[in-house]
C-alpha cells in the first residue's frame, strides 16, 4: 500500500513540473505563431532561388 502512495505523490509532482513546464513555454510565447513554420518551408526553394539569382551576377562580375 506505501508503494501506491508514493506512486501517486511521483505522478502528481511529475504533472505538475510539465504544467509549469507550459506556463512558462505560454508565457514566453512559444505557443504564439503556430502557421508559420508550416507555411514557411514552402517558400523556402523560392527564398532560395531568389537569392541564388542575386548571387549568379555579382559572382560574373568577381570573375
Amino acid at each position: 500500500m506505501e508503494i501506491l502512495y508514493l506512486m501517486i505523490i511521483c505522478s502528481v509532482s511529475l504533472a505538475v513540473i510539465f504544467l509549469i513546464i507550459f506556463i512558462i513555454g505560454a508565457k514566453k510565447g512559444q505557443f504564439e505563431d503556430d502557421e508559420s513554420p508550416a507555411v514557411r518551408i514552402l517558400f523556402e526553394d523560392e527564398v532560395k532561388s531568389e537569392e541564388e539569382k542575386k548571387d549568379t551576377p555579382e559572382q560574373n562580375k568577381k570573375e
